[in-house]
């Protein structure tokens, strides 16, 4: 793995677009929930996991119509989803994340709370369902927006560590109404973040940082199947 360099020379968007794919996933999280409620799904994680999609769906959409439209360049490419040279270890690295995350949790006692998360896991059809899309569309969707989109304008205004902090920081945040606002967790999840942070910066990938989220979800997912209690849910 190459040491983190300098900022992406390639980075050709602005803070005013950042803030309007954050107004566009306001509205977007609004439309989900407003086609999603008249259906009345039975299952709560069901029906989260539609509003989710549908979210993803409009914002998403609206990123790449921005980068069509306004500036006339690819959308993949743009956001560094791009192979990772020499990157066979990066499933495994995220594999160990969650254990070191999990350790690290464990010194901090960090609680094992019973969030609404919690108790929508609570059959095996729903954590399936929920790990299939938590180590694919969930980490693919979430690295776009913090390591593709976020993080190398931060990288370009204040350099690669205080970029890679100053974009983790947001992603733990944003799971804080999933724990609880446990402190806690937020902080474990920041960390996680700022790993993929690295990753994405010195492999110039965000695919590599999605394979990283991925293993990483995966694990704890399996933990949750497996009902290890060392692995608290962490994703």
């Amino acid at each position: 793995m190459e040491a983190v360099e300098a900022p992406d020379p390639d980075v050709f968007w602005g803070f005013d677009d950042v803030f309007l794919f954050v107004g566009l996933a306001c509205v977007s999280g609004l439309v989900s929930v407003l086609l999603i409620k008249p259906i009345h799904i039975q299952s709560k994680g069901v029906e989260a996991l539609s509003a989710q999609f549908i979210l993803y769906g409009f914002l998403f959409l609206g990123l790449y119509l921005m980068f069509k439209l306004k500036y006339a360049r690819p959308f993949w490419r743009s956001l560094g989803y791009r192979p990772a040279t020499g990157g066979w270890w990066i499933a495994p690295a995220g594999v160990a994340l969650a254990f070191a995350i999990s350790a690290i949790g464990a010194l901090l006692k960090t609680p094992d709370l019973d969030t609404p998360m919690v108790r929508m896991l609570s059959d095996p059809a729903t954590i399936v369902l929920f790990a299939v899309f938590g180590s694919t569309l969930g980490p693919l969707c979430e690295e776009l927006a913090f390591r593709g989109l976020l993080q190398p304008l931060l990288v370009r205004s204040a350099g690669p560590t205080v970029g890679i902090f100053a974009a983790a920081l947001p992603f733990g945040v944003l799971h804080l109404p999933q724990y609880g606002y446990s402190w806690r967790h937020a902080l474990l999840i920041t960390l996680a973040g700022a790993v993929f942070g690295f990753v994405r910066q010195a492999m110039r990938s965000t695919l590599a940082a999605t394979v990283m989220h991925s293993a990483y979800n995966f694990t704890f997912f399996l933990a949750l199947m497996s009902k290890r209690e060392e692995l608290p849910a962490l994703w």
